[in-house]
């Protein structure tokens, strides 16, 4: 072990941020890494809805981690039951889920809050220090680096890693790139206890999820731990639609419901029900990305992973396993780095983590763009876009060999599936 030790700040503590320490952690990497985190408590504002792991990425994490246990212990294996279908409940998708592990496709599914909690609780409590608030970052005629908090200043660090989301201001340091409107739109809402309130809603998302796609609109419900579903409403409009929204129903939850119900007039009952029955707090949001092919001139001595580097819209699911794979690559070369001891080995090993998560980003950038594109942005869509929506899901990184039959197998399945529906 070399006798330098690297000061490092994550900042963020969100997966990304948490993965990456507890991986240095766990390493026998000289480093000393502390987490400033804006929000003030782990379960100071709502977590978002449900997240599905993939075996070669965020499950491979916390493998990695030593957490998979603690994960399949809250892992919902029957949440994997995934529904694609129409305004009128005509299904394209329909996959059943399974309580059997072994049996699994292997994506089970976890509350973001919860699978945050399991990393948080894996660090050390010192480590995070909560309601630090970022403001700018310095660098000092030494070499390292000064963080200015909304607490007061933080000196001295080696590497700074910004993992801190969407609008990071670490990235500012690294470029004058940011986020870009999607074009699309939406509400985040629940329904509690459906079970009990509106058991044919609870039946119908068959404790997975369930996406209705038509005229470039969304309804989606995901399946809690909890039992509550998780709503979200998402159409292509002006980057002033949750502004005009908010004005027009001033907070009143009954009037958010009257609006959307007259958005999604013509769609079936029972996913119009979805907005008639919901009662938890409304969320309204606009979804930004950044630029396909975001880069940047790598800068010793600092770094930034997940949303911050490679920013996408959620729907393809590939955010926090693609994080969660950001962090098992920067934990290596931090940890590779570390034997040597040198800064200079630090920044060689840290452009080489940049220039591979450029390529993978990309990648993955693409296909989330695609099937945003395919259902979004596609007249007709889902039944004119099926085939490319399944074929950008599941085929983006299939062998060469492989995917032209796979292509040709799910255009002659939705030709036959025409003949009877």
């Amino acid at each position: 072990m070399s006798p330098y030790k690297y000061k490092i700040a994550i900042i963020g503590a969100g997966p990304a941020g948490c993965t990456l320490a507890r991986l240095l952690l766990r390493s026998d990497a000289n480093v000393q890494i502390t987490i400033f985190e804006g929000e003030t408590a782990l379960h100071s504002r709502m977590q978002g809805g449900t997240l599905d792991l993939h075996p070669e990425s965020g499950m491979e994490a916390l493998k990695r981690c030593g957490l998979f246990e603690e994960f399949t212990k809250l892992a919902r294996f029957d949440g994997e039951a995934f529904t694609v279908c129409d305004k009128k409940l005509n299904k394209y998708i329909s996959l059943g889920g399974t309580k059997d592990a072994k049996s699994t496709r292997g994506r089970p599914e976890i509350d973001r809050i919860q699978l945050r909690r399991i990393l948080v609780d894996s660090l050390p409590e010192e480590m995070i220090r909560w309601g630090h608030h970022l403001n700018s970052v310095d660098s000092l005629e030494d070499g390292s680096f000064s963080l200015h908090f909304n607490t007061g200043i933080e000196n001295g660090f080696d590497l700074v890693v910004g993992a801190d989301g969407a609008w990071s201001h670490v990235r500012s340091v690294l470029t004058d790139i940011k986020p870009e409107y999607t074009g699309i739109s939406g509400v985040v809402f629940s329904i509690t206890d459906p079970e009990e309130r509106c058991p044919d809603l609870y039946a119908l998302t068959n404790r997975g999820s369930i996406f209705s796609f038509s005229n470039s609109k969304t309804i989606m419900a995901q399946q809690m731990s909890d039992g509550s579903l998780s709503l979200s409403t998402w159409g292509v409009h002006s980057e002033d639609y949750v502004k005009e929204l908010l004005k027009e129903t001033d907070g009143d939850e009954e009037a958010m419901r009257r609006i959307l119900l007259e958005e999604y007039d013509g769609w079936a009952p029972q996913l119009r029900k979805y907005i008639e029955m919901s009662n938890g707090p409304q969320i309204l949001r606009n979804l930004y990305q950044l630029p396909i092919g975001t880069r940047w001139k790598n800068r010793a001595g600092i770094t930034i992973l997940g949303d911050a580097s490679h920013l996408m819209s959620p729907f393809a699911g590939e955010g926090v396993n693609l994080a969660m794979t950001d962090s098992m690559h920067l934990a290596t070369a931090i940890i590779q780095a570390a034997k040597v001891g040198m800064t200079e080995a630090l920044t060689k090993e840290i452009k080489v983590f940049e220039e591979d998560m450029f390529v993978r980003a990309t990648k993955f950038q693409c296909m989330t763009r695609d099937m945003m594109g395919h259902m979004f942005f596609t007249p007709g869509a889902p039944e004119s876009s099926i085939e490319r929506y399944i074929i950008s899901a599941a085929g983006h990184d299939m062998n060469l060999f492989l995917r032209p039959v796979f292509v040709a197998g799910v255009y002659v399945y939705f030709w036959f599936w025409r003949l009877f529906h």
